[in-house]
């Protein structure tokens, strides 16, 4: 069984975590997590991945084990993630790469994929998002992530994340176990938070303007695919329809029984991927 390797790496002057699975000889698969969220949610598909990619899952500035960011709604833009992005490709001396990308993920890819990266990401996966967030689905997600709640007890926190979180829909108990336990930190009175800086939440309220990627979307050459979860109010069918016949014209793939978004932790959705980045 592949195990993952702990990296970290000077990234545009920030600490940043990557979780490695795989032989570095491999072709490079960068798999990036949503708003809240780290790499660690991508276990279940980098491990299957593994045997045929490098397939690298970083944490974004400010959660999990990367560092926090200095200069807080400054920092945590995507023209920092962006800076930092490439510093990993240089670290790891990558040429090109496929891209998965959930939700904020899924955004930052079209970014790059567009700009920077325009010749180097050969192909890219969209999960669960589209250049027109609802104004609705903004506030939901804004509201949660700006302000966090504070446990006693791990019990407590799990049952949060769990309602939170239901969208995911249907997943293994190791599943959110590693959810709890990869998305937790202790406060310094010993009680039990949420893993990120709360100031991420300056993504939805103070740069909004990351959220607005219609033109950069438009420039996307990459082979791509987008996946929608049947329920998901982040990215509704209307504006799924629009991408379609848009830019670089995706297969939609709706995966059903869960909104926002699809976790890509059960063989059937490990299996897209897999198919897809083959072509």
């Amino acid at each position: 069984m592949t195990l993952p390797r702990s990296i970290y790496i000077d990234a545009a002057g920030f600490e940043m975590h990557v979780t490695e699975w795989g032989d570095r000889a491999n072709p490079v698969l960068v798999m990036w997590h949503g708003l809240a969220r780290t790499g660690r949610d991508f276990d279940e598909a980098a491990r299957a991945l593994s045997t045929d990619y490098l397939v690298l899952c970083p944490d974004t500035l400010g959660r999990g084990l990367s560092a926090w960011a200095r200069r807080g709604a400054a920092d945590y833009t995507f023209a920092t993630y962006g800076a930092m992005t490439s510093a990993m490709l240089e670290h790891y001396e990558i040429d090109q790469l496929g891209w998965v990308g959930t939700s904020m993920g899924g955004l930052l890819g079209i970014t790059l994929a567009a700009g920077p990266l325009r010749e180097r990401i050969t192909h890219l996966v969209i999960n669960d998002v589209g250049p027109d967030i609802p104004y609705d689905s903004a506030r939901r997600i804004a509201d949660y992530v700006g302000n966090p709640p504070v446990f006693d007890s791990i019990a407590d926190y799990e049952a949060w994340l769990r309602r939170t979180y239901a969208p995911f829909g249907e997943n293994s108990e190791s599943f959110w176990r590693r959810m709890v336990d990869t998305s937790m930190r202790r406060t310094d009175k010993g009680q039990v938070t949420v893993h990120y800086d709360p100031a991420i939440v300056s993504t939805m309220v103070e740069n909004k303007a990351d959220l607005d990627v219609w033109n950069a979307y438009d420039a996307v050459t990459a082979h791509t695919l987008l996946i929608r979860g049947a329920q998901s109010d982040v990215l509704p069918p209307t504006v799924a329809s629009a991408m379609r016949m848009r830019g670089p014209c995706p297969e939609l793939v709706t995966i059903p029984d869960c909104g926002h978004a699809p976790t890509l932790s059960d063989e059937k959705q490990i299996d897209l991927l897999r198919t897809f980045l083959r072509e």
